[in-house]
């Protein structure tokens, strides 16, 4: 008789499937433990390398030292109310729509509160659809609560979403479509021509069918966008829009997770998606988000790490690969890079950049074979050392191809 393995089958395929990109990240402290940490050019992982604004540490040691008897205990599942009520107001003025603090809840990063909203929304078969390239993750959530994901395919080299083929991939099952701009992996931002094709798409689709659509806006990057891009206010175009968003690039809180999701007051039902929401973010476990680093958060929605940082970076990287023949497009938002594998096989052009101590993700594990990320939020020393090993791969790989 076969032993029967100690975790789920469905946790067994998910670990063969799992993300490139955590992999891609061991890969790498095996390395730097083998080779030393300044030897290996790790671009693997969106770990922000900037600390958090100056204002937010003074927040945090302000509310980590004050005599305040609740800031640790427990609070409604929503989150503080005071909390909601700040952030509400935040956001009424971001996107022009009217949100009621009773529409917020706080969540652990955005990670967490996309569980949250996919719980509250889906039934079994229920279908959710991605746009190639995406965050590998999405997969996993949505697995999660028993859907179904649904993928786009990559509209390169632009990677702006064609509402065309958005439009064959809906059907009576669609229950959600994910957008996520500024965009992870390729840094794009998503033209407000192009939200307004899919706004449209939807509302007809969601007239055919007699269903409800719901556009979850997937916004962590949405505060580090380079050369005045503007970004659309995807509530304002669409009325079923549920905002997902994370303090964790924005603010460089990555590890602290504080996020928080936003429900249009313009969602017939409303009230009741707001009770499943709330629900949902208690028995799924998270009970609350961290309370503190709510109260640090509502304090410092002014605040924004130093994008201009990131623009140097992106300006250097860019111009590097460019000089030793890469092909990419110059990203709008975010903090990663995008180019063209120079090879056809992205998988066997990331292993050759190992041989090299360079950690890359390939684009496969986005759903974008041909490519290859880079997270270039990291220090700028780490991008300028790099230069030989990346003419070293270069010299190789244009060789081969």
């Amino acid at each position: 008789m076969t032993k029967k393995s100690v975790v789920s089958e469905r946790v067994l395929v998910s670990l063969e499937n799992s993300s490139f990109i955590r992999a891609m990240f061991e890969e790498g402290i095996a390395l730097k433990k083998k080779y030393g940490a300044e030897n290996v050019f790790d671009f693997s992982l969106g770990n922000p390398e900037n600390e958090p604004p100056l204002r937010v540490r003074e927040l945090i040691k302000m509310y980590a030292s004050q005599d305040d008897q609740g800031i640790h205990k427990y609070m409604p599942n929503a989150g503080h109310s005071d909390v909601r009520e700040k952030t509400a107001a935040y956001l009424s003025k971001e996107t022009g729509v009217e949100y009621p603090a009773s529409n917020i809840v706080m969540t652990c990063g955005a990670a967490g509160g996309i569980n949250v909203v996919l719980k509250t929304i889906l039934n079994p078969g229920d279908e959710v659809v991605v746009f190639a390239p995406y965050f590998p993750e999405y997969f996993a959530y949505v697995d999660n609560h028993r859907g179904t994901t649904v993928v786009v395919p990559p509209n390169p080299p632009a990677f702006q979403p064609d509402p065309g083929s958005l439009a064959a991939h809906i059907n009576p099952n669609t229950k959600a479509v994910i957008i996520n701009t500024p965009n992870n992996p390729t840094g794009v931002v998503y033209s407000k021509e192009t939200l307004q094709k899919i706004a449209e798409v939807l509302s007809t689709k969601e007239k055919e069918y007699g269903t409800n659509i719901f556009i979850i806006s997937d916004e962590p990057y949405k505060k580090i966008v380079f050369d005045n891009q503007p970004l659309t206010s995807i509530p304002q175009i669409y009325k079923n829009t549920i905002i997902v968003n994370s303090y964790s690039k924005s603010l460089s809180l990555a590890g602290e997770r504080i996020g928080y999701v936003a429900v249009s007051p313009l969602i017939d039902g409303v009230d009741m998606l707001m009770h499943g929401a709330i629900y949902c973010n208690r028995v799924l476990g998270y009970v609350n988000a961290p309370s503190m680093f709510q109260k640090v958060a509502a304090d410092a929605q002014d605040e924004s790490v130093d994008v201009e940082s990131y623009k140097k970076r992106r300006d250097v990287f860019c111009a590097m690969l460019k000089e030793l023949g890469f092909e990419l497009t110059i990203p709008e938002g975010a903090f990663y890079l995008f180019p063209k594998s120079p090879i056809p096989n992205d998988v066997e052009f990331k292993n050759i950049a190992l041989k090299h101590k360079v950690i890359i993700v390939p684009g496969s594990g986005f759903g974008c074979p041909g490519y290859f990320r880079i997270a270039y939020c990291v220090d700028m020393k780490t991008i300028e050392n790099s230069k030989t090993a990346f003419e070293a791969i270069a010299k190789e790989v244009f060789q081969l191809s």
